[in-house]
């Protein structure tokens, strides 16, 4: 009986490669530039009101002091050599690392991608640009990605981020001040932080009072731009309309998909909505901007 279940072991880990070449790293092996204001140990502040999404649960992180990267390999054979550095959000006070972490980390190895998965400094008092900790936290995890590029079999002109909500908005600070060096304790900056796409889900934090935020206003250096969000969503829907205007003001490719419905915080998960199918665009638009290949019917 014990062979057989070690024997079934074997099989799933073969069935699911990524899964069992996982690894994490440490943002900062030596301790963040910044001493943590964060107290406490990491938990799951997630209760019974919030841990179903779409049929499924869900679960989040929060108090975190020791940002990571997690890599998730592209399948053996599958590999295009194109990556994604994902940053769930979680307004900036914990992170929802499952359904818009882990899940579509899977999302992308499915379409032959290696995914990085990021678990920036939360909570924080502020964002960019009064707190640049989640700003070195994201720049970091494009360098460390860099670095091992080569090695994780990753074409370096292929290197975008996601993001969702807070951590949308955390990737569109990164695509407009890949260069920023605030604090002088952090690393400068090497060339490798700039994301070569970014794709926008449900941003948070984008606009105020009818117009774009000056910190994440593009200019022409910021990366072709894919954005989704539903009409209902409590965040506002300005924050993508607006921030696209703006993008094509700057004449940066950008595609845009609006629902009307669809609220806030689904990530991937399938949903009899409209909404449900922004995947399988993202995907074609992946294509479209030649970092999976030729571009798809």
């Amino acid at each position: 009986m014990a062979r057989m279940k070690i024997l079934a072991s074997l099989l799933l880990l073969a069935a699911v490669p990524s899964l069992a070449q996982q690894r994490t790293l440490p943002l900062w092996p030596n301790g963040t530039p910044e001493p943590s204001r964060v107290v406490g140990p990491e938990i799951d502040p997630t209760t019974d009101r919030d841990r179903m999404i779409l049929g499924k649960t869900s679960t989040r992180v929060t108090n975190i002091s020791k940002p990571s990267l997690t890599l998730f390999p592209a399948p053996a054979g599958k590999n295009n050599g194109a990556a994604a550095v994902v940053f769930p959000g979680g307004g900036y006070s914990l992170l929802a690392d499952l359904h818009e972490g882990v899940e579509v980390c899977q999302w992308l190895n499915s379409l032959g991608m290696t995914c990085l998965m990021v678990k920036y400094r939360v909570p924080e008092p502020g964002r960019f640009p009064e707190n640049v900790e989640d700003l070195e936290d994201a720049q970091q995890a494009m360098r460390i990605t860099h670095e091992h590029a080569a090695e994780w079999g990753i074409d370096q002109s292929k290197i975008g981020v996601v993001g969702f909500s807070a951590g949308a908005h955390l990737a569109v600070v990164l695509s407009t001040h890949p260069d920023d060096h605030s604090n002088p304790k952090a690393p400068g900056p090497t060339g490798a932080e700039r994301p070569a796409f970014q794709m926008i889900v449900y941003p948070a934090y984008t606009t105020e009072n009818g117009k774009v935020v000056e910190a994440v206003k593009p200019t022409a250096n910021v990366p072709p731009t894919f954005l989704v969000q539903a009409e209902d969503d409590g965040v506002k829907v300005e924050s993508s309309v607006l921030y696209f205007l703006a993008l094509k003001d700057a004449k940066v490719p950008a595609e845009m998909h609006i629902y009307a419905e669809g609220g806030h915080g689904y990530g991937l998960r399938a949903t009899a909505l409209p909404i449900g199918v922004w995947p399988s665009l993202a995907e074609k638009w992946l294509h479209s901007i030649r970092i999976l290949g030729p571009a798809v019917p």
